[in-house]
């Protein structure tokens, strides 16, 4: 079970070259339009000449029935403890063992250091933390390739080890919104970037050309590597998300350092809060303080303006967030928010009536042609006089918008920076293993 990443990566590190075992089907939840495709003969290996159909999540009751499985494996990312428990109620309730995979079977080990970054959830804050921590590394004189978490959306077999170097890079490989959100931030700082499907393969390429990797995390999981340095971003924007949330709270516990992220907008009890929660969890972490201030390139623009905020898709989405840095910008230069939803249409309206915890911001939703245009309509049809970028992805450059806009960013302040590179130094040096 899930969402083309954690579960493609556990096939391949695990069940692909083991005759004991026959992988009947994946089955795709979370991101559009992914189930429906083949895991392609190429990567699923000799024992699978046909490949492995991937199907709906909704077919799984279906699949359990016919006899199609005897064990499934859940290995998705950034759902609710109780969640997970459901899911394995309704397999057991069909017959079926349900299993989940953790670090020894599944984290492969590198020839040199690795430095992870994950999150207790989606939104946390890694993205900043990832482009800070491989500045540093840059700076200490260190070659830093850059490895992310797989978004692979497309043709699979053509995905199986993509190298970015440049924005024309992006280009070629057709690459959706969210992966230039993911990507772009660091091909913009002159890292080389890896990412697809099999991370057997990645990692062999990237060791080549590096001193030290960085792990970039998606969602709530965990690395896919063994890692030298495990940092993790909790958010007090949720608190008590860090110890109900899978496999956040994995992360949470393996961290060798716990960054507490978003305090300049956070209140001090739900910090006070996350901070006990964590201490209480794992006494041994590192535990810093962080603000993630934001900037705009034009702020006059939003003064006094109608603005539409436009924010990273799965933070908003499936990470729970009402708002992100496009909405917190808007009210802090002056301006007055539009609620989109009216004008949403397509498989954007889709996705209000998936998250109706959505109002006043707008999903940079892109994982297809299709929803890229639909996009791009519902940005146009909303009565704003200025649109409010907060997504990574700058889509100006992904389309032709017609009204004013704004780019919004965030990094992690200079303080946290400081502190995080007298901690590389201290554990790059010693070799000290993570707890993973």
């Amino acid at each position: 079970m899930g969402a083309a990443g954690r579960d493609f990566h556990n096939f391949n590190v695990y069940f692909r070259e083991r005759p004991e075992f026959e992988v009947t089907a994946f089955t795709a939840t979370q991101i559009p339009n992914i189930e429906g495709r083949l895991y392609p003969p190429v990567l699923a290996g000799p024992h699978y000449p046909k490949g492995i159909p991937i199907f709906p999540e909704s077919d799984l009751p279906k699949l359990l029935k016919e006899g199609k499985a005897e064990e499934v494996v859940f290995a998705y990312s950034d759902v609710p403890h109780i969640y997970v428990m459901h899911r394995a109620s309704l397999v057991l309730s069909l017959g079926a063992d349900f299993r989940l995979m953790g670090t020894a079977h599944t984290m492969l080990p590198a020839k040199i250091p690795v430095v992870s970054i994950g999150a207790v959830r989606t939104g946390a804050g890694k993205s900043q933390t990832t482009r800070m921590i491989a500045g540093i590394l840059k700076k200490l004189g260190l070659k830093v390739v850059v490895i992310r978490h797989p978004m692979p959306y497309g043709d699979l077999a053509k995905q199986t080890c993509q190298r970015f170097q440049t924005e024309a890079d992006l280009d070629r490989e057709h690459c959706t919104i969210e992966e230039r959100e993911e990507y772009l931030g660091h091909l913009e700082r002159g890292f080389v970037v890896y990412a697809g499907v099999d991370y057997g393969e990645i990692l062999k390429q990237a060791e080549k050309e590096a001193d030290v990797i960085v792990w970039d995390g998606g969602n709530n999981d965990f690395p896919f590597y063994r890692s030298n340095f495990h940092v993790v971003v909790a958010d007090p924007l949720r608190p008590g998300h860090e110890v109900t949330y899978h496999p956040g709270e994995t992360n949470l516990r393996m961290a060798d350092v716990i960054i507490i992220n978003k305090t300049d907008t956070a209140s001090p009890d739900d910090i006070a809060f996350v901070r006990n929660n964590i201490e209480e969890t794992n006494p041994k972490a590192v535990v810093l303080e962080a603000a993630s201030p934001i900037s705009v390139d034009n702020p006059e623009l939003l003064k006094g303006k109608k603005a539409l905020a436009i924010e990273d898709g799965p933070t908003v989405t499936h990470g729970d967030m009402g708002f992100g840095a496009a909405f917190l910008a808007v009210k802090k230069y002056g301006g007055t928010v539009v609620d989109p939803r009216p004008y949403a249409v397509g498989t954007i309206k889709e996705v209000y009536q998936k998250y109706p915890h959505l109002k006043d911001v707008l999903p940079a939703m892109g994982y297809s042609e299709r929803q890229i245009r639909e996009l791009h309509e519902t940005i146009e049809k909303s009565p704003c006089e200025v649109v409010a970028i907060g997504t990574p992805a700058d889509l100006r450059k992904q389309m032709k918008i017609s009204k004013p806009a704004v780019r919004v960013t965030y990094e992690l302040d200079d303080k946290t920076g400081s502190e995080l590179e007298a901690l590389l130094k201290e554990h790059l040096a010693l070799g000290t293993r993570s707890k993973g």
